[in-house]
């Protein structure tokens, strides 16, 4: 009886954190079908319903949330656009979102492994260099004053010209985004332990290296994950940004540009849908490395 009253109190608990999901959820369907009808119904007047005399708002509602190219497609038609691009196409095929997503991620995921490392190692040495930490480190924050639109061309070009192209062009705009959180939060990090901990561990003859690895490291690990979520969606957003210059026949960036030149805006949000989906499910896994690798996350 006590087991089935826990999981009775587990489950009532699971529904009370989705339920302001789901209001919140609820609240912006009604939204953007109203949006939707507001600004789609211009053009159904005038296309459509002007040569129909005695229509009524039943058939405006239904020809808002119908149309071929709307201004805001209705959720029902992303959705319905997904699940024809998901099912109704081999993974191989350019149609299919899930083979842009791969390409996408696999830009984000090395960009990403390329940011972390190059963040991780920019904080080591500002932590043990007051040099660098006065002449680097102010130059790490204005590197993100550059807007990536601005600098992913010229990257593009550049590595290009080197005979560079694909996937290692776009992971370098994706490490280029991820790296700052990553460098930032470290840094905090490492600084994090307080002088009596850090004076106890001299007072038992620790050398700096086991300092940093007993102390600084576990230390640090908790500012470390949130900056890992936030580079790695920042990643998807510079591999993205990285299929725009590019002309790329594959990727979600590809997907938007396509859906772009042919006015078919059905197709753009269904791939900035993917691109939401991915992102979640890309920080998602952080989030399940962080909850195995920290000791509060197993609790």
């Amino acid at each position: 009886m006590a087991a089935i009253e826990v999981e009775r109190r587990r489950a009532g608990a699971v529904w009370f954190n989705a339920g302001p999901v789901l209001a919140v959820l609820g609240i912006v369907l009604v939204l953007w079908y109203a949006l939707a009808v507001w600004l789609n119904a211009p053009q159904v007047i005038e296309r459509t319903l002007s040569s129909q005399p005695g229509w009524t708002a039943v058939d405006l509602l239904r020809l808002t949330w119908s149309m071929d190219r709307p201004v805001l497609p209705a959720p029902h038609q992303i959705v319905a656009d997904l699940w024809d691009s998901i099912v109704n196409w081999p993974l191989d095929s350019p149609r299919n979102l899930l083979y842009h997503a791969a390409v996408t991620s696999s830009a984000t995921l090395l960009g990403f492994v390329m940011g972390t490392l190059l963040g991780a190692l920019l904080a080591v040495a500002i932590v043990h260099s007051r040099t660098l930490d006065r002449s680097l480190f102010p130059w790490i924050i204005a590197s993100q004053t550059v807007p990536v639109l601005a600098i992913a061309p010229i990257i593009i070009v550049i590595l290009g010209s080197m005979g560079m192209s694909g996937t290692f062009p776009k992971a370098i705009i994706s490490m280029y985004l991820c790296f700052f959180p990553v460098a930032v939060a470290l840094v905090k990090g490492l600084r994090s332990p307080g002088v009596m901990e850090t004076e106890l561990l001299y007072t038992y003859a620790a050398s700096r290296s086991q300092a940093f690895w007993k102390l600084r490291v576990p230390a640090s690990l908790p500012f470390l994950f949130p900056s890992l979520r936030v580079g790695i969606a920042a990643g998807l957003v510079g591999a993205i940004v990285g299929e725009l210059p590019t002309g790329a026949q594959a990727g979600l960036g590809a997907r938007l540009l396509t859906g772009s030149y042919y006015g078919n805006t059905v197709q753009i949000w269904s791939a900035l849908v993917m691109s939401a989906l991915l992102g979640l499910a890309l920080t998602g896994c952080v989030a399940l490395a962080e909850r195995l690798l920290t000791p509060g996350g197993r609790r």
